[in-house]
């Protein structure tokens, strides 16, 4: 299949768009890179805004990179097809994508985080790994979390690693970021969270902490854990048990079991009220 009239061809690396591409990937702009067929069909989908979209010029006989093509032509957004190197310059993976695509980024709202009566919210405190905060995006919207406020040195959630590794529930989940931690546990209880503290050792398994209620549940990062100017603050410290001589989980994982005993708890709830 040849590129249609509203498909034009670039095969230079000297082209604006490259440039543009690897700025975004270094994070030197407030849009968003998005790297995948998954990825775009998934922001498509959330009706986030794209700005431009770029083909492999030799994956336009797949139907669903055409299927994809038709429908953002019709939106009106622009769609260049483009050489094996031009994919290459402008996909930041080791073997580049077939689509890759810039977006706005979707506006941080306190308030979309903390809607609802009894909200839980995964805070991450220096969580560094771009992938963990991906990944925790990804088990926070599957396990009915409200919404993830990222703060410290936490990596950027809407940089393209972490989007990659949220495979689309950044573009769904309400996301905000404030840099100053103790700012962000003091909004969470101005609006009423109790303040949960993941901690390695010392805290209470989950099952023994009620987690019915609005919950901001603070995660920190890797190696290191929570500050502990943060963890004074908890009015809850939870702690994962781990048979030896195992020591620790990735951040995920550990947010994961949590934030599941979370939804087992409030479902509960749901399910005795109902038989009553």
């Amino acid at each position: 299949m040849l590129p249609g009239p509203d498909v034009k061809q670039i095969s230079s690396r000297h082209h604006r768009l490259v440039a543009e591409c690897r700025a975004l990937a270094s994070g030197k702009s407030e849009h968003l890179l998005l790297d995948g067929l998954h990825l775009v069909s998934e922001a498509i989908a959330a009706d986030v805004q794209l700005s431009q979209v770029i083909v492999a010029a030799r994956s336009l006989n797949r139907p669903e990179v055409q299927a994809l093509v038709g429908l953002v032509t019709r939106r009106g957004v622009p769609v260049v097809a483009a050489s094996p190197s031009v994919m290459a310059a402008v996909s930041p993976v080791r073997s580049p994508s077939e689509v890759v695509a810039i977006a706005a980024r979707p506006p941080a709202d306190l308030h979309r985080v903390f809607a609802g009566r009894a909200p839980l919210i995964v805070v991450l405190a220096d969580v560094q790994d771009p992938g963990n905060v991906g990944a925790v995006a990804r088990v926070a919207e599957a396990g009915g979390a409200a919404g993830l406020l990222v703060t410290g040195r936490s990596a950027d959630p809407f940089g393209w690693k972490a989007l990659r590794g949220s495979t689309g529930s950044a573009l769904r989940l309400p996301i905000a970021v404030e840099k100053d931690p103790c700012l962000a546990l003091q909004q969470a209880q101005q609006r009423g969270c109790r303040l949960v503290a993941m901690l390695a050792s010392g805290g209470r398994p989950a099952s023994d902490i009620d987690l019915r209620g609005a919950v901001a549940l603070i995660v920190g990062g890797e190696g290191t854990g929570l500050a502990p100017a943060l963890t004074m603050r908890a009015d809850e410290r939870v702690t994962i048990p781990m048979i030896p001589p195992v020591e620790s989980l990735n951040v995920a994982v550990a947010a994961a079991l949590v934030i599941y005993e979370a939804r087992r708890q409030r479902l509960a709830v749901g399910a005795s009220c109902a038989t009553h």
